[in-house]
């Protein structure tokens, strides 16, 4: 069903359309996703601080090579490329390895992550693992069982444990002998693999850690009894059967999760396991488990209202805990997956903490008693990047100004002040050799694309790691602005290049507006696509309102049992607030469009606000928060007691935040994008609000993506969405007006 609205001209319309050039550089950004395809990922230095490796691309083509850059001679070579492990056969991923990169947003092919441990690198690749020995230049694949998840070194390098049938397996590096050291697992009783919604919401993408003495393995096992099985189908391909997907919702059962310790050598076929003890019933959520080298097993659990946060440290003999801290907070406990971080047993550990109004990064005793506030919570602490305990030193990165991200040193030692390693305008982030010899530093631009550099620990360049990406033809138009007051937000105005100062725009609003995400970012790359459409036409504007992080505890929780009302809100006073500083933007068109919980913000700004927003593109929105993931869901909109009174908070702000609520008001036209096979935001979404307003009598369009998840990086579908997008806001808001 694919219903529209008539166009209405207004008197001195300029109707553009997408001319060649728009479509070649539209299919130029789509090709080299955005114009990153080529540059160094994952940049990693070698434990003796000689050799930096690192994965690249080729600039229009999504499968990533071994390369590495020897520090001493500034020199670059390739060391091993897909192709040559797969002598020609195409790269076939498992439906849970798919999955898997589903939840780490990663799209690209070939050697995605790796491993060291001394000259041995560690890669998995269409289902199979290899090692590749640096000094001999030579690689083998591993006598694996069919479908290794996960794999890991050993801390002493003997070993690589990975998951497969559900079960933990070791493999021996010497004998190639395999053994599985747990049993059991099935695909509703799984061990060592983290849940979805670990995956998705808790940034925890392992199930199994190993003990530093490399004997034991703790590993979750992941009890699904109880919780709904949703499926995902092809309509292009209805012989196919349907992906079954275990996926908790609001209110409704969620898995249970225990950890249990088992010893790596062990005589009988079945090791017992020593369960570790804590309180499940009232903190069922595993957030973090961490075994750090001569430190304790540490684990983080949070209550279901993520209003509690435990940190137990665990005795893997008797498999009692002792509790170090609780975090308390009347929004939500916010989850940082580095922490704790372990120093040792006379320093204690680094913590992350919001309780005095924003984060605030702290040293604690080992028994959990505070020490010392390292970085107060007024000076934007974002993340923990390197620490050298025997030195006293630690890396961080921190900005004010959420639009930015800078990297500091500070030592331990008492009354020390921050020093900033970075200061240009941009994103700054680092990887650190052991003893912080020499780092790899990345740095995205207000004023230039990802460039990564190799450093000396005092900071002098050794040199780059070469890139052969493509550079973009154009350099984006944007001002960062500060707008509004009580509250005031951060915003960017993209303007075409072509702009007339005599002309006055349609006004294109680029929205996300949610939680856990920064829109407004001072990177270069940030507003490629942003500045394509704007040269169609548009002044195209993002707005960071209340919810959003890096202004502290009260800003961000703010949103809390108000999805449907503060964000939307605090975008269209933004907007009103631009309208009024720059005459060119016609606020009588408004159109708004983005992805996810942008896709979100675009459909409740279409139905509840049609006063402001005169066109929307809504892509895979969530429209009924019921159905979304537990975890995510309950943080912000409490947890529902389905069955019982409608007058709760939670009740009430499902209700508000659900966009079938105001489904019979819709007034402007809208556009459904959504991907058939997503299992992040199901397609049931658009779904059901194409069956709410076509019930209602309401027009629409609605496009289905056939096939494609929740990303869409598939260069001819990202190149023709665009513009059919464009072609929509065109048809509905037209082009600039005027001499």
């Amino acid at each position: 069903m694919i219903l529209s609205f008539l166009l209405i001209s207004f008197p001195g319309m300029t109707l553009t359309q997408p001319d060649a050039d728009a479509g070649k550089y539209l299919r130029d950004h789509a090709q080299t996703r955005g114009f990153m395809l080529g540059r160094p990922v994952r940049p990693t230095p070698t434990p003796d601080g000689k050799t930096v490796l690192f994965l690249r691309s080729e600039p229009r083509v999504a499968k990533l090579s071994l390369f590495e850059f020897d520090v001493a001679t500034g020199k670059t070579s390739e060391l091993l490329t897909p192709q040559q492990l797969l002598k020609g056969a195409e790269e076939n991923l498992s439906p849970e390895e798919k999955a898997q990169r589903e939840r780490m947003r990663v799209s690209v092919g070939g050697f995605t992550s790796f491993q060291l441990s001394g000259n041995l690198v560690l890669l998995n690749l269409s289902g199979r693992l290899y090692i590749f020995d640096r000094a001999a230049g030579t690689s083998k694949e591993l006598k694996t069982g069919p479908g290794p998840l996960d794999p890991q070194f050993a801390p002493d390098g003997t070993k690589i444990a990975y998951v497969r049938n559900n079960d933990v397996y070791v493999l021996d590096l010497a004998t190639q002998k395999e053994r599985r050291i747990t049993t059991g697992g099935t695909e509703l009783v799984s061990h060592g693999l983290a849940e979805f919604i670990a995956q998705e919401e808790m940034g925890r993408f392992s199930g199994y850690w190993w003990s530093p003495d490399s004997k034991y393995i703790a590993y979750q096992e992941t009890n699904a009894k109880g919780v709904e099985i949703w499926h995902v189908a092809d309509p292009l391909h209805p012989e196919q059967p349907p992906t079954p997907f275990f996926y908790p919702r609001p209110g409704k059962a969620n898995v249970h999760v225990r950890l249990g310790v088992v010893a790596v050598e062990h005589e009988r076929e079945e090791c017992p396991t020593q369960w570790i003890e804590w309180d499940t019933a009232r903190y069922p959520y595993l957030a973090t488990v961490r075994w750090p080298h001569d430190g304790p097993l540490l684990l983080a659990v949070q209550n279901r209202d993520q209003t509690a946060l435990l940190l137990l440290e665990a005795n893997p003999s008797t498999g009692k805990t002792t509790t170090l801290l609780t975090e308390r907070d009347p929004g939500w406990v916010n989850l940082q997956q580095e922490f704790p971080f372990w120093l040792d047993s006379q320093l204690g550990f680094l913590w992350m903490t919001e309780r005095d109004g924003g984060p605030q990064l702290e040293v604690r005793t080992r028994q959990g008693r505070l020490r010392r506030v390292l970085v107060p919570a007024g000076q934007g602490f974002q993340n923990l990047v390197a620490v050298d305990a025997a030195a006293g030193q630690v890396i961080y990165d921190a900005s004010i100004d959420p639009t930015q991200s800078q990297l500091f040193r500070i030592s331990l030692t008492e009354g020390s002040e921050p020093v900033a390693l970075t200061k240009e305008t941009g994103l700054h982030s680092a990887v650190f050799a052991p003893k912080l010899s020499m780092y790899v530093h990345t740095a995205r631009l207000l004023s230039a694309m990802p460039k990564t550099t190799v450093h000396r620990e005092d900071g002098t360049l050794i040199g780059e790691l070469p890139s052969v990406a493509e550079e973009p033809p154009v350099d984006p138009r944007v001002d960062l602005i500060k707008i509004g007051k009580d509250p005031s937000f951060h915003a960017a105005v993209v303007w075409p290049r072509a702009f007339n100062a005599r002309k006055r725009y349609p006004v294109l609003l680029d929205v996300y507006g949610g939680p856990h995400h920064k829109h407004v970012v001072a990177a270069k790359n940030r507003w490629l696509l942003d500045q394509w459409y704007a040269d169609q036409g548009f002044i195209v504007v993002a707005i960071d309102g209340r919810g959003t992080p890096g202004r502290g505890r009260d800003w961000e929780r703010a949103i809390k049992y108000k999805f449907g009302s503060l964000p939307l809100d605090d975008q269209v006073a933004g907007l009103q607030a631009l309208g009024e500083r720059y005459p060119a933007m016609d606020m009588k068109r408004v159109g708004i469009d983005g992805w996810s919980f942008g896709g979100y913000m675009a459909g409740l700004a279409a139905l509840r606000r049609p006063d402001v927003f005169h066109a929307a593109v809504a892509g895979a929105p969530v429209v009924d928060w019921f159905d979304y993931d537990s975890h995510y869901t309950e943080r912000y909109l409490g947890v529902p007691e389905l069955g019982k009174s409608n007058e709760t908070a939670a009740a009430k702000a499902y209700k508000e935040g659900s966009l079938l609520t105001y489904a019979p008001e819709m007034k402007r036209p809208l556009l459904l994008l959504h991907g058939t096979a997503d299992d992040n935001v199901y397609f049931r979404h658009s779904l059901k609000l194409a069956d709410a307003l076509f019930r209602s009598g309401k027009d629409f369009e609605i496009l289905p993506l056939s096939g494609l998840t929740h990303m869409v990086p598939n260069p001819v579908v990202a190149e023709n969405l665009h513009m059919r997008i464009v072609r929509f806001l065109h048809k509905h808001l037209g082009g600039p007006v005027g001499d």
